[in-house]
């Protein structure tokens, strides 16, 4: 899998589970917090993302990520 399918797979995650924002608007250089998400959004963005691409990552190898470029690169790490 592509890094850009994992990033597509995020944001799909992303705009099933935030209001008000369009696909174009998702940049992977900001946070999911910077379009409006509170801490249960992320949880089940990163949790429906896991479980679409078959991975399970930690937590605490999650509490540092700060954006969605981020995040995208942690789950590649974890992707066989």
């Amino acid at each position: 899998m592509t890094r850009e399918e994992v990033f597509s797979i995020i944001k799909k995650n992303i705009l099933d589970n935030l209001e008000d924002i369009e696909e174009d608007e998702i940049d992977g250089g900001k946070s999911m917090k910077d379009y409006g998400a509170d801490s249960l959004d992320i949880i089940e963005v990163v949790s429906c993302s896991m479980r679409e691409l078959k991975i399970k990552i930690p937590r605490a190898e999650l509490s540092d990520i700060k954006t969605i470029d981020e995040l995208t690169d942690k789950f590649m790490e974890y992707i066989k």
